[in-house]
């Protein structure tokens, strides 16, 4: 229950932000082109929320419907327009301040995912190093010549610090069907060069997260060595004369090579009589421990009363933190949103052609899901999530499809190659064809979200 509040909050704070950031794009610029603005309007139906504000009494909206916004301007089209207001209307100015002025609403969106790859790029993300994990024999990373226990530390000569860049840049180049050089570290510190095709993986597999399971590839585990930590009193460990960095070497003759491993044994052994060897200084030590029945979550599992001890330098070994100056970040913000941009087009351009299934479109559930998830991880998190969505909503809105800002921007084109505005009955029929449209999208969204649900 928690989670789907969180879920939900975190969703409709995204939303709220990103809608009126778009919104506030359109009415920024016509004010500045002096169109007098009747409402702005965040969300659609009832208003919840209404306020008055300015010269002109604009009127400022929260609507129950959280799913979209609008800025409505005085248009002679809309309704009758008093003769001394008439160069203040929507309709009355010139080409280029309208397509301006409806072109601006996804410009923001790609200037709000800017700022906030900027911000993340600042702060810096914490992240694994991109050591390579198991290889699948005969996988497509196997017979490119992958080796387990590698680093990776470019792709196509652009650095990778972390797993998480090195994930973006294959996405990027899996849509395009590339084939691409890894540049990787061996174990005894020899650079090698390495060819993947990523043609051979489907964009549906990359969709589903699939993406390194396709290429046979994996992310080294974290394993902590089995070293106790602190001993509580009273516990099984306590009594069976375990101390604090007694290394365990093997459980009834069963070598154990992480602590994952030592805790799986004891879970799994409630009230059984194990016989331990541990490693205690220079000397070898056997022991018999007995681990204490607990309940968790309706079952009895083994606990013995010790924590895992971990080393200072253990986690700067695996993790390393991605940041960057002020200036250079600004640079690698631009090209993240440029990048997420042309990457979500050429997705629609796959889903399009078939190449792609629309399995892949998420509606409001799923953006809600992953809302909630980002928002439990961090700030960082919530931000690179809000900034992917803006850049989504951007693209969207730029598609000729009427209703939509593209729509809008298509007639102005074809006003300006033919030298006068599109006919009122083009623009219905485009409406009407629009309707159908988004509708059919929504439906899919909305099919695929309750699809991964019950599924």
């Amino acid at each position: 229950m928690i989670d789907v509040l969180q879920s939900i909050i975190a969703f409709i704070v995204a939303l709220g932000v990103l809608i009126t950031f778009h919104e506030f794009g359109h009415y920024w610029v016509a004010r500045r082109c002096d169109v007098k603005i009747l409402r702005f309007s965040i969300g659609f139906g009832r208003a919840i929320y209404k306020k008055q504000f300015g010269k002109d009494n604009t009127e400022f909206v929260i609507a129950a419907l959280p799913l979209g916004g609008y800025v409505k301007m005085l248009d002679e089209r809309e309704g009758e327009v008093k003769e001394e207001e008439l160069p203040r209307s929507f309709n009355y100015k010139p080409l280029w301040q309208r397509f301006a002025i409806v072109s601006a609403g996804p410009l923001f969106n790609f200037i709000f995912a800017i700022f906030a790859y900027w911000l993340i790029f600042i702060v810096g993300v914490n992240g694994l190093k991109p050591y390579v994990g198991d290889i699948e024999p005969t996988s497509i990373s196997s017979r490119a010549g992958l080796v387990s226990g590698q680093e990776i530390i470019s792709i196509n000569e652009m650095i990778t610090p972390t797993w998480a860049t090195v994930l973006d840049k294959l996405v990027n180049h899996t849509v395009n069907g590339d084939v691409i050089k890894i540049s990787v570290i061996d174990n005894d510190g020899v650079e090698k060069k390495v060819d993947i095709d990523l043609s051979q993986v489907s964009i549906d597999e990359m969709a589903e997260g699939k993406l390194l399971e396709a290429l046979g590839l994996s992310i080294i585990e974290l394993k902590l060595p089995a070293i106790i930590g602190e001993v509580l009193p009273g516990g099984a460990a306590e009594k069976s004369g375990l101390l604090q960095y007694d290394e365990i070497i093997n459980v009834d003759g069963n070598p154990i090579m992480s602590w994952g491993k030592w805790v799986e044994i004891i879970r799994e052994n409630p009230g059984e009589s194990l016989h331990v060897e541990i490693s205690r200084g220079d000397s070898k030590v056997m022991l018999e421990m007995i681990p204490e029945h607990i309940e968790s979550e309706g079952e009895m599992i083994g606990r013995i009363g010790a924590s895992v001890y971990q080393p200072n330098d253990l986690f700067d070994s695996y993790f390393t933190k991605e940041s960057y100056s002020l200036p250079t970040a600004f640079i690698k913000a631009v090209k993240k949103t440029w990048e997420m941009s042309v990457l979500t087009l050429r997705v629609l351009g796959k889903m399009l052609v078939g190449e792609a299934s629309v399995k892949n479109l998420s509606g409001p559930i799923s953006i809600a899901q992953y809302a909630g998830q980002s928002a439990g991880i961090g700030l960082v998190a919530f931000l690179s999530f809000m900034a992917i969505v803006s850049v989504s909503l951007g693209v969207l809105n730029l598609l000729p499809v009427p209703l939509l800002d593209g729509g809008h921007l298509m007639y102005y084109l074809v006003e300006f190659v033919i030298g006068k505005p599109v006919s009122e009955a083009v623009q219905i029929v485009g409406q009407q064809i629009g309707v159908v449209l988004l509708l059919g999208l929504m439906s899919i969204a909305l099919y695929n979200d309750v699809a991964r649900l019950i599924g």
